[in-house]
């Protein structure tokens, strides 16, 4: 991969990514809106990807080998990465999430004929079955765009769905989807502040909140997806492809982990099915399969041997604000 394109770049995973990218020997253009710098040694350009015209005018004659689109979201901006990305690229990468399988975030009344996408299967209730990509097949989906008054969680998953159609039906350049699990890792770098959240309860001795039957989960290391990206770029597999770590934990395993490295036990409140609990508290099942990717060639490591250390990450950096007056 001589030439490589990443949409977004700037933090977390996504950065990551590029640095691998760069230390491979790829000439490496990241495409943001400017609100953070990008990795050193790269070609930086600032552009709105959701504005076709500005993308455009922004890339200029740029051709590439491979894209990775770290920020598509809606089928809005997959329709324009369609349109400006034709003729310009060899492959096209999308970080997609498995939340795209989670039942809870289908439309009633969804089906053939009512101009709204139908929902996948819901996944067997058995916490040895694991979602393969085949549960959520998304070509030829309609796309009707996302309701206004959808939920957050809602919004996104079925953006992920509609923009993975877009993509996928009738593709223009041979496209993958990486369906990623739940990403932790990296302390402060974590700005999703899902395993703070854990950390900073233990800590406080207050309550985490879980399902009276909470479900087991995926999950994958900051750097594993950023490895996994890499590896899938220079691949030649098209579709979708889960990506997690071998092993699952549930919220009372996780909770329990933080404990452990705390030194103090969880405290945990019952709520009932469909009410908010604890981030990766589930009343649902859709622990992701990774057989696809491992039968490509790609080696995951285990949850079991990564999360301990994510966990001191955050507790030292939740100790930290915690003396610095609460800031993290």
């Amino acid at each position: 991969m001589r030439n490589v394109c990443v949409i977004g770049g700037s933090r977390y995973f996504g950065r990551h990514l590029v640095e691998l990218l760069r230390g491979a020997g790829s000439n490496v253009t990241v495409v943001n809106r400017g609100s953070a710098p990008a990795p050193h040694g790269v070609t930086h350009l600032v552009a709105d990807r959701g504005d076709e015209r500005q993308l455009r005018a922004a890339l200029g004659s740029r051709t590439f080998d491979v894209v990775l689109d770290q920020v598509c979201y809606t089928p809005e901006q997959a329709e324009v990465a369609r349109r400006v990305f034709t003729g310009r690229t060899g492959r096209y990468v999308m970080t997609s999430t498995v939340e795209v399988y989670d039942p809870a975030t289908q439309s009633p009344g969804a089906g053939p004929g009512t101009g709204v996408p139908a929902p996948p299967p819901a996944p067997v209730r058995d916490a040895a079955v694991r979602v393969t990509e085949g549960l959520l097949d998304p070509v030829g989906r309609p796309v009707p765009g996302v309701p206004a008054d959808a939920d957050e969680a809602t919004a996104y998953a079925e953006g992920k769905r509609q923009a993975e159609s877009v993509l996928l039906t009738d593709p223009v350049f041979p496209t993958a989807v990486v369906r990623t699990a739940h990403v932790l890792g990296g302390g402060r770098a974590d700005f999703t502040g899902r395993l703070a959240h854990y950390a900073e309860r233990v800590l406080a001795g207050e309550p985490v909140l879980v399902h009276r039957r909470a479900y087991p989960t995926t999950f994958i290391h900051h750097r594993e997806i950023a490895e996994f990206l890499h590896w899938t770029a220079g691949a030649s597999f098209t579709g979708p492809v889960n990506a997690c770590s071998h092993g699952t934990l549930t919220v009372t395993e996780l909770g329990d982990l933080v404990g452990e490295r705390v030194g103090r036990p969880p405290h945990y409140a019952l709520v009932e099915a469909g009410a908010a609990a604890s981030p990766f508290s589930y009343d649902r099942l859709y622990p992701v399969d990774n057989g696809r990717a491992a039968g490509l060639g790609f080696a995951f490591g285990r949850v079991a041997d990564w999360m301990p250390q994510a966990v001191d990450e955050v507790l030292a950096e939740v100790s930290v604000a915690g003396r610095n007056g609460g800031a993290r």
